[in-house]
Formats: C-alpha cells, structure tokens, sequence
C-alpha cells in the first residue's frame, strides 16, 4: 500500500501495514552504511549482510520484500547467491549492484533471475526510485488510496474520517482523531509527548504534558479495548503503534 509522510513524501508499506523489508549485500561496508541510511529514510526496515552466506542466512531470517545484492563478494559470485535466494523465495525483486558496466554482464544477470540492476558508481536516488518500482510491481506493497492510513487491522481514511478496526467501527473524537493518524503515520515509530503535543495541538502546554497521557488513554479504550493491543508505551521515551501480536 501507499501512504503518504508528514514530509510529502508517499511511503510504502507492506499489505498489513508494517515496513517495507529490504536486504541490502554489499561487502564494502561504506556502500551498505550508505545503501541502509537511505532506504531507512524512506521508513523501510533494512538488514544488511557482507557476503553471500551471509545473505542466504539473512534472507531465511529477514524473509524480505527486494533484495539489493552486489555481483561481487568474497565467497560467492551475485549470480549463485541468487540462485539460493531464489530457492527461498521465488518472486522476491533483486536489483544487482555491479562495477561492470559489459553489456553481457547486464544480461547474463538479468537472464539469471535478476530484476534491474545500477552500475557502481549509482546515485542512492537511483536505486531507492528503482527498488520502489520493483516492490510495487512484485506486489509486496499493495496499492491503495493515499488517504487511506493502515496498520495491522487498524485502517483510518483522512478523508472520510472513518476508522475501523478489523472491519468494526470506531468513533473518535477531533482531538483522537489527530492523535491516532500522527501515530499511524509513525508505525513502529516511538513518538515523545513533545513531538504529540507540537503535532497533535500545534503548541506548549506549559508543562501539562499529562494531556498527551490522557488522550492516549482514550485511544487504548476505543482502539485497543477487548483486543490486543496496538498502542504501546516505551517508559521515559514515549509512545508508538504497531500491528498487534498474533
């Protein structure tokens, strides 16, 4: 699905809300330092690995939704890591990262099961903009109104201002309303009673930070009452939503 950040920028998630998953496998650790802070930015949850088994272990773990992999690491070439990758998960987008820019190393990737590739030297603008094409094509992030906020089985439209919770109805106030769409814009994402009260009421309470307590409760009784729970405390830190356990 798509949503779109409090930066403008539209995020993609996966079909129950949670992030998008990316493996990134690049033995030069500048490259994959570089690779994970860009596409963690985009609100993705990345795990990275420096070699091929490295990879295949990551992979099994992980189980991500694209793959970025370099054609050259130390113990195995790209295109056999592939293959095992493959064995895992057979419809999961790779895009190769590769120095050689010979039309027959292109190829001979793409022809091995690779879905895109970008030769090194890339822009990170380049590969998050075709990873993004890759995962929207794979179907790992399902398409939906970008109105539509979704979280678990929690879904709220900003527009109609309808929220539901695995199909029930939930009746909010103004005032919730805005709480929960901040946190459902943040998932997973540990939010401080200073960033709720400057986004949610746009000023200082002076102090009364209890009021950030107060409405949260309101929103444990009508979203997590009777249910399990979505809307966690982290003590000292603040507050976040996430899909509820199973």
């Amino acid at each position: 699905m798509t949503t779109t950040s409090p930066q403008g920028r539209t995020e993609l998630l996966r079909p129950d809300g949670s992030p998008v998953r990316v493996l990134v496998v690049d033995d030069e650790q500048s490259i994959t330092e570089l690779l994970s802070m860009a596409l963690r930015y985009e609100g993705w949850q990345i795990r990275s690995a420096a070699d091929g088994r490295g990879a295949v272990r990551a992979a099994r773990e992980f189980r991500p939704d694209a793959v970025v992999l370099d054609m050259m690491l130390p113990d195995m070439d790209g295109l056999s890591v592939l293959g095992r990758l493959r064995r895992e998960q057979q419809d999961m987008p790779v895009l190769f990262l590769t120095a050689r820019d010979a039309v027959e190393d292109r190829i001979a990737g793409l022809t091995a099961g690779g879905d895109d590739y970008v030769t090194k030297p890339f822009s990170l603008e380049e590969v998050v903009a075709r990873l993004r094409g890759l995962i929207r094509r794979s179907g790992a992030a399902d398409r939906r109104p970008e109105s539509v906020l979704v979280v678990g089985d929690l879904t709220l439209d900003e527009e109609s201002h309808d929220v539901t919770r695995a199909g029930v109805d939930i009746h909010l106030t103004a005032t919730e309303f805005e709480l929960l769409r901040y946190l459902m814009r943040n998932p997973r994402r540990v939010l401080s009673k200073a960033q709720i009260l400057d986004r949610v009421w746009s000023y200082d309470f002076g102090g009364r930070a209890n009021v950030v307590e107060l409405y949260i409760s309101y929103l444990r009784r009508k979203i997590d009452a009777g249910r399990e729970p979505m809307i966690h405390t982290r003590r000292g830190a603040g507050y976040l939503i996430k899909p509820a356990v199973a």
